[in-house]
């Protein structure tokens, strides 16, 4: 998260509420003063949040920088953030110290894990680095953290986010529906999608692990955020998630390394091939879900920087159609449809 410009003004009531909030919790917080800092808190500042309803802060108390959360019942609960950030901790990952919360109000007093998102340090150079850094935490997260009481990335659910792209994309950003014969084409590539899915080993999946929900710590390790949506679900998600980024497309060859890579740590009983293809596939069904929710984003939640980063996950789905010659049907008639962006 890093800071933007938001007035901050005293005509926002949950605002006014989350500052009085933050002035009772105070005894929840460790002690910082070294006899320079002051004991109120100081210099609020809007965080750059996510596509939710939820709102970040930072402010300082005692000379300690804090993250506010901001998540307005009934559209946001913080129980699943609560839960979630607590077995990410106790399987030794570095998730937000939470130093109070307010379920009822939607408060959260949270440990700041600092500005220096992944996001900033990608370079094509960086590429092997970076998936250096990030490797272990998806080993940890699909070895060690727990998964009893996780939602299931079903079949229903993964079949409502491919819905999104002929829902929002088609009908809302290109104007056109589906035809009787691209319905049913489209219904062909939507289940070997999913069968494919299904077919992986079910394992912890944060479902949004992606260069602007890491932070490079001062320790040198990684810290994760943004994780309050986990399932139980495929175990190429998260990896997926972070190889088709949505601020830089690494190269293909680049892409199948570090896939192999990957394999060797998370599932040597599969074979490269088996485990491409579940990537591949992973990576077509995110994508066009990603492209479905960054149109309703736009023209339902009047959130419209998200749209324009559509092409580049419109070019991932170009990429990987043409690969399987299982997949025919759909890409015959998906690829010219997807190129009237």
């Amino acid at each position: 998260m890093t800071d933007i410009d938001a007035n901050l003004t005293e005509s926002d009531p949950r605002y006014r509420q989350l500052q009085h909030w933050a002035g009772l919790v105070v005894e929840n917080l460790p002690s910082q003063l070294d006899g320079t800092a002051t004991a109120v808190w100081m210099n609020w500042q809007a965080v750059t949040g996510d596509a939710s309803a939820r709102r970040y802060f930072r402010a300082s108390y005692c000379g300690q920088s804090y993250i506010l959360m901001d998540a307005p019942p009934p559209q946001e609960a913080l129980g699943p953030f609560i839960d979630i950030a607590s077995r990410l901790l106790a399987s030794g990952l570095h998730a937000p110290s939470i130093f109070a919360a307010d379920s009822e109000a939607g408060f959260l007093l949270l440990e700041d894990l600092g500005q220096t998102l992944l996001q900033s340090l990608l370079a094509a150079d960086r590429g092997q680095w970076l998936f250096d850094q990030v490797s272990p935490l998806l080993s940890v997260m699909a070895k060690k953290t727990a998964t009893d009481g996780l939602p299931r990335y079903s079949a229903t659910r993964l079949q409502a986010e491919l819905d999104l792209l002929p829902q929002w994309f088609g009908q809302q950003h290109l104007g056109r529906c589906f035809s009787s014969s691209e319905q049913v084409n489209w219904q062909l590539l939507c289940d070997q999608l999913i069968a494919s899915a299904e077919a992986q080993p079910q394992v912890f999946v944060h479902r949004d692990f992606h260069s602007c929900n890491l932070h490079q710590l001062k320790n040198g390790s990684v810290g994760i955020i943004d994780f309050q949506d986990a399932v139980l679900g495929p175990l190429s998600y998260d990896l997926v998630s972070w190889l088709w980024d949505r601020y830089i497309s690494w190269p293909r060859s680049a892409l199948e390394t570090w896939i192999e890579q990957a394999r060797l740590v998370l599932a040597p009983d599969i074979s490269a091939a088996q485990w491409l293809r579940y990537c591949d596939f992973m990576a077509l069904q995110r994508n066009l879900k990603i492209i479905g929710i960054f149109a309703r984003l736009h023209y339902r939640d009047n959130k419209s920087g998200y749209l324009a980063m559509t092409p580049r996950f419109i070019d991932y789905v170009l990429d990987l159609l043409p690969r399987y010659p299982e997949l025919g049907p759909a890409s015959d008639w998906l690829q010219p449809w997807l190129q009237t962006r």
